[in-house]
């Protein structure tokens, strides 16, 4: 296996940049998301009715789990687990009583995830779970777990000798009330929010333990409005299958989205899981159809938007009409949309993105988008 393999870094003045990302641990991609609610089998109805998982895996009481309720959806290449807790005393009960519903693991695919868990730990990371080793009679799947920012665990989940549903422990959850898919493909990238001055920390951490590298820096300058702004890191792993952009605030004069975030979770967290499309009209036609509720965008924002990014296939009347923003780098372009927060705290919510060729983020999106989400949050008042 190389030391080193290269990753393309993209900035927004269209010069292609290279560095190096160390490939001591090679990830397939994302395993699965683990969100800890306060009622999964509600929540499961949620995301299969609004966002079209189907039904995939189910662990609990019948299963000899006296402990948890845990629900796994499975829409193409994404798989979301939903846990509740039984025991109020639990360390689950304690995350969802400070944190409310959300992001607990993050699960990474790997060959080996005792090499995975060795490799990260012996470069300072700190142990959540040693390898572990469950069966059954479907095969095996090895568990390890390091953790990250706030209470968020990475998982290195290690599956090539398991042949069942999901994982032991799980059994297939069959049920009649099975909606259609929304055309979600796959993770695209998940973002982080900590603390002022953590920024930094964080992106050295998953560059020196987890050999990843920078792939863009956004400053308060790039994403900033006349009242709120923030500064981010996009970290991205060797193989680029793996995106974690790592954001915090930055100072203003009222209170931004990153702090009303860190307020209402009461830390770090997972902002936003970013899911891709390959037809974000019919994606999210289909997802407002269903309830879901999206960001506002201003009518204005298409005056200039063709201007910007010149010809694209889409209608730009029906881009307008369902509020999907596009931007445009040096490799293509971007369709992108932003989800009001999924639960009752203002933390979590969900981007949809359809990739026709952009590696960026949305750049010159960032101004409309973070005006809708400041009007958001003086609906809320609490910007």
């Amino acid at each position: 296996m190389k030391d080193l393999t290269t990753v393309a870094n993209y900035d927004y003045s269209g010069e292609k940049v290279f560095e190096k990302a160390k490939d001591f641990l090679p990830i397939n991609g994302t395993d699965f998301v683990e969100l800890y609610v306060g009622n999964a089998k509600q929540a499961a109805h949620f995301y299969k009715t609004a966002f079209g998982f189907q039904s995939l895996a189910y662990s609990g009481l019948e299963t000899g789990d006296k402990e948890k309720t845990s629900y796994v959806l499975k829409q193409d290449k994404i798989r979301l687990v939903l846990t509740t807790p039984f025991n109020p005393d639990s360390e689950i009960s304690h995350h969802i009583r400070k944190h409310g519903d959300g992001v607990k693991y993050i699960a990474l695919w790997v060959d080996d995830a005792r090499k995975a868990f060795h490799e990260t730990v012996s470069r300072g990371a700190k142990q959540y779970m040693e390898p572990t080793v469950f069966k059954d009679d479907s095969g095996e799947v090895i568990k390890s777990g390091i953790h990250t920012y706030g209470d968020t665990i990475h998982l290195f989940i290690e599956r090539k000798n398991y042949k069942g549903v999901f994982m032991p422990g799980y059994v297939k959850w069959e049920s009649d009330y099975n909606p259609g898919t929304c055309g979600l493909k796959y993770i695209d990238h998940m973002v982080g929010n900590v603390e002022l001055g953590d920024m930094n920390k964080v992106a050295k951490f998953y560059e020196d333990v987890m050999g990843f590298a920078n792939l863009i820096t956004f400053d308060d300058k790039d994403i900033s409005t006349q009242y709120t702004a923030l500064m981010s890191k996009v970290m991205t792993n060797g193989n680029g299958r793996i995106k974690f952009p790592i954001n915090e605030p930055a100072h203003g004069l009222k209170k931004s989205q990153i702090e009303e975030y860190l307020d209402f979770y009461k830390g770090a967290g997972c902002q936003h899981i970013a899911v891709a499309t390959d037809d974000i009209v019919f994606t999210i036609s289909e997802m407002r159809k269903r309830g879901v509720e999206f960001l506002h965008v201003p009518g204005t924002y298409y005056d200039t938007v063709k201007d910007r990014v010149g010809i694209i296939e889409e209608d730009m009347n029906i881009l307008k009409k369902l509020g999907i923003m596009v931007d445009r780098d040096e490799e293509g372009y971007l369709l992108q949309i932003f989800t009001k927060p999924v639960e009752d705290r203002p933390t979590l919510f969900f981007e949809i993105i359809q990739r026709k060729g952009a590696k960026s983020f949305g750049k010159g999106n960032f101004k409309a988008l973070f005006e809708s989400i400041e009007a958001e949050q003086e609906r809320r008042g609490t910007l």
